[in-house]
């Protein structure tokens, strides 16, 4: 390709608004363009090096047997419930099972944070994939085997993934996620150097640790007027904030075979802790979850600010949801359902009951592993792919089943797994770059080679000299990204730092005196020279030790 005629340019000056070092050097370097805010156009360098990397996964996925498909994306319902929608519709019988479906899509998400480019771009480019199978046991291998593709190819882009346990959501048994390491990433880790555990916030356990046995003591209204807070309660009552327990009050939309409904949840969680609402969605089985209003609560019999399960109807429409520590600590305050009063040693089991008893608490740095008591340290990163583990779950809620060879209905056990290309190609420039611009891998680089020629107007031969290495290069099998412009050395060779391909070839005046091109690899700072005639060979050589280091 000739930089003469490629559509886009370089700019000195990356806009304010880019805030990192991959944003701001895929706009310097003509690769993406603003279009709208958190929305991007890709110009032509960054569609090849897309193109490379949606070709790594479409090589891997029908290497084992994947079938690539396209669904809309005008859908109101996620890709989950879209595929699972396809599948319903399709498979009738276990000899249509196993299958792999996979698809490159642009995906939309209503992302308020732009300020990060590609890495919180509200339109991107996902592959997403879906495996299906007849059991748990045959999902476990193909499950693998994916996970590992995925690693490999971020391996060949050369960003290093942590892999951490994520957000199954709703339709999931359990999730993990890869995730490029930052100090500017949105999203928070918790990471135990002891033992490697490693887990999203949103979905992190901690030890907890459970108080000491008491006997359950008699009920006891105490006058706390004006008294709304945990903070205040504790103060008013010369207590811990760990003897008291606070209440949290949920609208959750729940999924069920006639469609979503609104259902109330009551959250209960000792008071020194807080709420982790994707916790706590999951544990209610809720696609959503959103504050309720006074009123809401009001009208399971509840009073806001005083609020406890005690003494509420146990046949009330709403789902009690306590940590699971609660059941081991003794004798708390909580709400008494009346204005200005609380209810001294509460107790679980004997004063009132859950519906469900699951870990909702949010884990914090410092907090002991679960799996080995140390303290965690938190580190920031960016999630550039993700597998779930759906079980049947999805299946049995959307109607997905299939006749097994005794002619019985079973559902589909599915997988999913996604990757963000674009927010991978974003990671790739934020993990290879230099003060001089891009450092691309030879795997992804969307030209192996810059061939820069310095030939002036009346320098025919260097010009004819540079036309014939370009052809050559080419008819080897060779992308080269050829600077026919007329413009000075300095910002020949400026751009081609920026650009950042992995080999950089010159050929001047003086250089063809000698019979010789100046030769470059962008990651190293010397510079070479090889005959005209050995040029050829050496850059296949270089290329194939390249994607050999890579």
């Amino acid at each position: 390709m000739r930089l003469s005629k490629m559509f886009g340019q370089t700019l000195r000056e990356a806009p304010a608004e880019a805030q990192v070092a991959s944003h701001q050097l895929l706009l310097r370097a003509g690769f993406i363009r603003p279009m709208a805010a958190g929305a991007f156009g890709f110009l032509p360098l960054a569609r090849r090096s897309l193109d490379k990397i949606e070709n790594l996964l479409h090589s891997n996925m029908t290497a084992i047997g994947g079938q690539e498909i396209t669904l809309p994306t005008f859908s109101d319902s996620n890709p989950e419930e879209t595929i699972a929608d396809l599948v319903r519709r399709e498979i009738r019988s276990h000899r249509q099972l196993p299958l792999l479906l996979y698809q490159n899509q642009a995906r939309w998400f209503d992302d308020p944070r732009t300020r990060l480019g590609l890495w919180h771009a509200r339109e991107t480019i996902i592959q997403e994939c879906y495996s299906l199978e007849i059991t748990g046991e045959a999902l476990e291998p193909k499950y693998d085997a994916i996970c590992q593709i995925y690693l490999n190819i971020l391996r060949q882009c050369g960003v290093p993934a942590l892999i951490i346990k994520s957000d199954p959501g709703v339709w999931g048994d359990s999730a993990q996620t890869w995730v490029y390491l930052t100090p500017v990433g949105e999203d928070v880790i918790l990471v135990c150097n002891s033992c490697l555990y490693a887990a999203d916030q949103k979905v992190a356990s901690f030890c907890k640790t459970i108080p000491p046995f008491e006997q359950p003591l008699f009920l006891e209204k105490v006058a706390t007027p004006d008294i709304k807070t945990i903070r205040g309660l504790a103060d008013f009552l010369d207590i811990p904030e760990s003897m008291t327990a606070k209440a949290v009050f949920m609208i959750a939309t729940i999924p069920t075979r006639q469609g979503n409904q609104d259902k109330f949840v009551f959250a209960i969680i000792r008071g020194d802790m807080e709420v982790n609402e994707i916790k706590l969605a999951n544990a209610a089985g809720a696609l959503k979850l959103r504050p309720a209003s006074d009123e809401e609560i009001r009208a399971i019999g509840a009073v806001p600010g005083y609020a406890s399960p005690v003494s509420l109807a146990s046949g009330a429409p709403f789902i009690v949801v306590v940590d699971d520590l609660i059941p081991q600590a003794p004798n708390l305050v909580a709400g008494a359902n009346l204005e200005g009063y609380h209810l001294r040693n509460v107790n679980y089991g004997r004063d009132y009951q859950a519906h469900i008893v699951a870990d909702i608490a949010r884990a914090q740095a410092g907090n002991p592993c679960p799996q080995c008591g140390q303290p965690m340290r938190a580190e920031s990163g960016i999630e550039v792919g993700k597998a779930v583990k759906n079980g049947t779950r999805l299946s049995e809620i959307k109607g997905c089943y299939f006749q097994d060879e005794l002619r019985e209905n079973k559902p589909v056990f599915m997988a999913n797994y996604r990757m963000d290309t674009g927010r991978l190609l974003a990671c790739i420039a934020e993990r290879h770059h230099d003060e001089f611009g891009l450092r691309w891998p030879v795997a992804v680089s969307p030209y192996q080679v810059h061939l820069v020629s310095l030939a002036s107007k009346a320098d025919y031969q260097t010009g004819d000299t540079a036309e014939q290495l370009y052809t050559a290069l080419g008819s080897a099998g060779i992308e080269v990204l050829y600077d026919d412009r007329e413009e000075s050395p300095g910002v020949k060779f400026n751009d081609a730092d920026l650009i950042g391909l992995p080999i950089r070839l010159t050929i001047s005046q003086r250089s063809l005196k000698s019979g010789v091109v100046e030769y470059k690899r962008r990651d190293q700072k010397e510079r070479s020279v090889v005959s005209m005639e050995q040029t050829l060979q050496k850059v296949k050589d270089e290329v194939a030790t390249l994607k050999l280091r890579d």
